[in-house]
């Protein structure tokens, strides 16, 4: 991988952090309780819990996706990025543009 590459990789998995972070905040919001007090009926309630479920789930992920793009970054720190974990060879520069978190050549994933 070339300087001019890894310095870009590095970019994207800011750039990427920065907008799961800002997602976590939003779905933090949206998975808050809805208060037994409120006044909405039976149907509006069941649809927000259905919605606080799904709030929930996607939170999940995104925090898992968050916990990869800083392992990523700090393989990038390291001059890690661009090697696979499994073989040794190299992860091609197009797939770390697409996932700048994965840690496998596309042959081993």
């Amino acid at each position: 991988m070339t300087p001019d590459e890894h310095a870009e990789i590095k970019r994207i998995i800011n750039d990427h952090k920065a907008n799961i972070q800002d997602e976590i905040i939003e779905l933090i919001e949206l998975t808050k309780s809805v208060s037994l007090d409120a006044s909405i009926g039976r149907l509006s309630r069941m649809d927000a819990i259905n919605n606080k479920a799904i709030n929930e789930k996607a939170l999940r992920d995104k925090k898992q996706i968050l916990k990869k793009l800083e392992r990523a970054h700090e393989r990038a720190e390291n001059g890690e990025t661009g090697t696979c974990l499994r073989c040794g060879g190299e992860i091609p520069f197009g797939r770390l543009k697409i996932m700048p978190y994965t840690t496998k050549c596309v042959k081993c994933a």
